[in-house]
């Protein structure tokens, strides 16, 4: 979503639909959040409790678009430092999630 914000602040002038592929983003992110927290939660039992996750996974997707759209006063450039946060802070997500995983089929981490 954020990099799509950074595409319609870069040609404004060129969009004649910014609130159409703003949507879009907006779809696509909410999309992939769900996706992705499937995904990762994959080794639940549960499927109530894998299907939260993917809630809770889209709503947060939608809350970093929601978030960066104050961060568009600071231009191109803040956009693309809450762009490379969220990459840095998805990367860290990921590795904990994986190490939080611990043994299979324990559903406790490891020491």
């Amino acid at each position: 979503m954020t990099t799509l914000q950074i595409i319609v602040a870069l040609n404004e002038e060129r969009y004649e639909l910014n609130g159409y592929l703003l949507g879009a983003a907006l779809l696509t992110a909410i999309a992939t959040g769900a996706v992705c927290g499937w995904y990762r939660s994959y080794s639940l039992d549960n499927v109530w409790q894998r299907g939260v996750i993917a809630v809770l996974a889209a709503i947060g997707a939608m809350l970093v678009g929601i978030v960066a759209a104050p961060i568009n006063r600071f231009g191109v450039g803040g956009m693309l430092v809450w762009l490379l946060l969220n990459i840095a802070l998805g990367i860290l997500a990921t590795r904990w999630a994986i190490k939080g995983k611990g043994e299979e089929g324990s559903g406790m981490s490891t020491p």
